[in-house]
């Protein structure tokens, strides 16, 4: 379909509020999915900081306590 004008675009057809309702309904989907992902991705790195610490120190325990026996 062309337009004769931009203004015709953004009117498309007398159906712009439905048109361009879609749009931004898609657009704040598409934009919470990606907030919510890199939200999440982010609270796992941290998750596995945190177990790489925990793991560190049971090792560092581990050999304190071998080298005291």
């Amino acid at each position: 379909m062309q337009f004769e004008s931009f203004t015709e675009f953004l009117n498309m057809g007398g159906y712009a509020f439905y048109v361009w309702l879609s749009f931004g309904v898609t657009f704040v989907a598409m934009a919470m999915i990606a907030i919510q992902s890199f939200i999440k991705h982010r609270n796992l790195m941290k998750q596995v900081v945190v177990e790489q610490e925990r793991k560190a120190r049971i090792k560092k325990a581990r050999l304190q306590q071998q080298g005291s026996m």
